[in-house]
């Protein structure tokens, strides 16, 4: 396959705006560029899906270049339903220190960022030198303005097209930037961005854009969804990230393989024929676990992710590090105690129980286990000595609920 196709293949191009651009793909040298806003302060796992991207083209001998928009993420990307609560000036320089370091880490590429060359253009010269070439009924031409027509958008939101725009015409004129990649609604953003360049320059630019990353029922992996994967450890662990891999829908695993791994066609048709013919074994589930967790933090991660999901499997929880039953058990119901208490105190206070006389009727059963040990004395004390790494203690009651208690 050329270049061009395997994309075609991997389900990795929706929109693009010249035919000649899979010619010049295949052919490399294209100076390009794929962004970001900084909204948050970690990159999450739809965001390691575009910026694969950039990976992909550099690999076939194109020149990237890492957008984060201190710029445009204080004004924020129209929703297609409501307008953005703005972020402070302070928290977006925050969150583009976060997401800089994160990008540079883990692909090594230039990182740049709009605020350093938008901060100081005043009002007119901003309407003189961009807003004159903006044609307010091309701009409403395009897809995420038309939908909020209806509920309205304010004039901020609106102008936001033009400054993703003026990013594309000064990377194209101070770094011979000619292509743009990003998400599928980045759509009408980019051939704003290209019709800029045109119009002020002559030169032809280009841009393709990617299908979201999503879930069976359409739904995207981001953070105003509720359902983000951080590729920050400590929002979302390895063991995590090996849970959410481990458990993806099985109509999805394939597509997941090709979107957020650099496996070959022959691998992934391999596993894709296993998921068809032997779906219990998960080979294809483990694949990408094992493919993602290794690229964002090392193969050490991936190994212990792998360990900690082996030993909670078989009930061998006594095993584990203080930094493996963080990972493990982070989100599980946890309280928080000063001093040691008997077993039937912490039962109640942490909700594994109703009452002292239901606690004891879980301790008399044999149904309560204490960092992995089975206790069935009523006046057993629960002990920071005893304790993961003096800090943690773990109760399972019955066969899958976890307690955390933390001593402090």
């Amino acid at each position: 396959m050329t270049f061009y196709d395997e994309l075609v293949w991997r389900g990795l191009i929706k929109d693009v705006s010249s035919e000649d651009l899979k010619d010049k793909l295949n052919a490399g040298g294209m100076t390009f560029y794929i962004g970001t806003d900084p909204t948050g302060d970690s990159l999450h796992i739809g965001h390691f899906s575009s910026f694969l991207m950039s990976k992909r083209l550099k690999d076939a001998g194109h020149h990237p270049i890492l957008l984060v928009g201190g710029a445009t993420g204080q004004i924020g990307d129209p929703k297609p339903t409501t307008e953005r609560p703005m972020i402070t000036k302070e928290q977006v320089q925050h969150n583009f220190d976060c997401l800089k370091k994160q990008a540079e880490d883990l692909f090594g590429f230039e990182v740049v960022n709009n605020l350093d060359w938008s901060k100081d253009l005043n009002f007119i010269d901003w309407l003189r030198d961009y807003g004159k070439y903006f044609n307010i009924n091309y701009m409403l031409s395009k897809d995420i303005i038309k939908r909020r027509l209806d509920e309205g958008i304010t004039f901020t939101e609106f102008s936001y097209m033009i400054m993703q725009a003026m990013d594309f015409y000064y990377l194209h004129e101070n770094k011979g930037c000619n292509l743009q990649v990003a998400g599928q609604d980045q759509w009408g953003n980019i051939t704003a961005g290209i019709e800029l360049i045109r119009k002020k320059t002559g030169d032809e630019a280009y841009g393709f854009t990617m299908p979201l990353l999503t879930k069976s029922d359409g739904t995207k992996f981001g953070k105003s969804e509720g359902n983000a994967i951080w590729l920050d450890r400590e929002k979302t662990s390895p063991y995590e990230m090996y849970q959410f891999f481990i458990n993806s829908e099985d109509s999805k695993v394939i597509d997941y393989l090709k979107y957020l791994t650099f496996l070959s066609k022959e691998e992934i048709e391999a596993l894709e024929e296993s998921n068809k013919n032997e779906p219990y074994l998960r080979k294809a589930h483990k694949a990408l676990a094992k493919e993602v967790i290794t690229f964002i933090h090392g193969a050490d991660a991936y190994e212990e992710a792998v360990s900690i999901s082996e030993k909670l499997f078989s009930g061998d929880i006594k095993s584990m590090t203080y930094e493996q039953v963080k990972q493990c058990f982070n989100g599980v119901p946890s309280i928080d105690v000063t001093e040691d208490e008997q077993i039937l105190n912490v039962l109640v206070k942490a909700g594994a129980a109703s009452s002292n006389r239901e606690a004891r009727q879980f301790v008399k059963g044999g149904s309560v286990l204490v960092n992995g040990e089975k206790v069935t004395d009523e006046k057993f004390v629960v002990s920071k000595d005893n304790a993961f790494g003096g800090k943690v203690t773990v109760i399972r009651r019955g066969k899958k609920k976890y307690f955390v208690i933390n001593h402090i």
